[in-house]
């Protein structure tokens, strides 16, 4: 048996709204009217996906400034799609890692397409876009449920290719130029990965401009403490106002929303000056997170943000096989038998995410939210306005506040 590589890539990219127009949103997030699925059937993977992304956080290391910063949303979609051509032992694992254990394939792939619905709601200040495409090496065919399902439920573009041709790189590069605005360039190396069947990418657009924005003139360079006891200066940016608030014995947290109906928002959790963040990290679990999201209260304070810039790339493969999922990436015990009509064997070569973040006066990413190890029950709100100034290492989510799905999240351990 010949044995032959596929390689799957993940993207995701984010940038902030400078100016108050844009143009319309793609319609990636558009699923075709005679496909079946239930409106909330979302709920089924929210969940799963944000359990996702507190694993991978967990795992993976910083960039030079020790910063972290992902998207649970574009992995657990391009796993999704992945899934529909595992079976036996790989699929176990994947189902495992994707917190999808006892949920049908076909239940996930409707879930997909009514998540994808339910963030189609780009106003004049919020555009969301989420694109799929699968590039397949044109000596192969998909299983046609293969190529149904991932073109369906997820919007994907499958074309076909000569992985030989030196501007098969090219062809990929302006895909996922185009899918981010030019922002993320040379996504696959030229040449391509030798004897590569497939690849798949995600890509996920984001532009935001706040609710209320932050005044330019009240920035003010100020100290900012980092891990190792040495501090540097960066620009804080202030806002005064009633805010989505929480305050407990392990954090602060805020909720700054995006956009005129307020439906998407950053929220920012700041450790108290005993709690690390690597301490804060290891209490973000569903569970945790749905209670404090549930205990945010509306109060009149101060929030003082540091204005800074991510970029952030990762190669998932050890942390994947980690989590639980070795078998994708082992050509001895790989099952990807539903994915091509070919009788050879592939496997995973790689996953790899790059992302970027912009965070201003006019428009950011990033959320007040939650903290490490919460009681029950909510702290009584104060009669006096609170202050919140994140001058020390703070975690950051970016959420869907219909679905409650997290799209981006990082911990910021040195703000540049």
């Amino acid at each position: 048996m010949k044995q032959i590589i596929i390689s799957f890539l993940i993207l995701s990219y984010i940038i902030l709204l400078v100016g108050c127009g844009q143009e319309e949103a793609s319609s990636g997030l558009e699923i075709a009217s005679d496909v079946e699925f239930g409106e909330e059937d979302y709920k089924k993977v929210v969940s799963p996906s944000n359990a996702l992304g507190f694993d991978v956080l967990s795992k993976v290391e910083g960039n030079a400034d020790g910063n972290v910063f992902i998207s649970p949303t574009s992995l657990f979609m391009v796993l999704a799609m992945v899934y529909n051509g595992a079976d036996g032992n790989t699929k176990e694992e994947m189902e495992k890692v994707m917190h999808v254990e006892g949920i049908d394939v076909n239940e996930i792939n409707q879930a997909n397409a009514s998540l994808l619905t339910m963030l189609n709601n780009a106003s004049n200040q919020v555009q969301l876009n989420i694109a799929n495409a699968i590039w397949l090496n044109k000596e192969y065919h998909f299983e046609d449920l293969f190529s149904q399902s991932t073109r369906d439920y997820f919007n994907a573009e499958i074309e076909e290719i000569d992985m030989d041709d030196p501007s098969a790189p090219q062809i990929i590069n302006d895909w996922v130029e185009n899918a981010t605005n030019k922002k993320i360039k040379n996504m696959v190396d030229n040449p391509l990965t030798p004897n590569l069947v497939s690849l798949l990418i995600n890509a996920v657009h984001f532009k935001g401009g706040w609710t209320d924005e932050f005044d330019k003139k009240l920035t003010k360079d100020q100290p900012f403490y980092l891990e190792d006891g040495s501090t540097k200066e960066v620009a804080l940016m202030s806002l005064q106002k009633s805010f989505a608030y929480l305050d407990n014995d392990d954090f602060q947290a805020i909720s700054l929303p995006y956009g005129e109906n307020e439906e998407m928002s950053m929220k920012v959790f700041l450790p108290k000056e005993s709690v690390s963040l690597t301490e804060f990290k290891s209490m973000l679990t569903v569970k945790n997170w749905n209670n404090w999201i549930n205990e945010f209260q509306y109060e009149d304070g101060t929030i003082k943000l540091p204005r800074f810039q991510i970029e952030y790339d990762v190669l998932l493969n050890d942390k994947l096989k980690e989590l639980g999922m070795p078998s994708a990436f082992d050509v001895k015990s790989v099952n990807f038998s539903n994915m091509i009509k070919e009788d050879e064997l592939i496997w995973i070569s790689y996953i790899k995410q790059k992302t970027f973040l912009e965070v201003n006066e006019k428009g950011a990413e990033a959320a007040a939210a939650t903290s490490v190890g919460m009681t029950d029950g909510a702290a009584p709100p104060s009669n006096q306005p609170f202050v919140m100034e994140v001058n020390r290492p703070f975690f950051i989510a970016i959420t869907d506040e219909a679905t409650g799905t997290i799209l981006f999240m990082g911990s910021v351990f040195n703000p540049s």
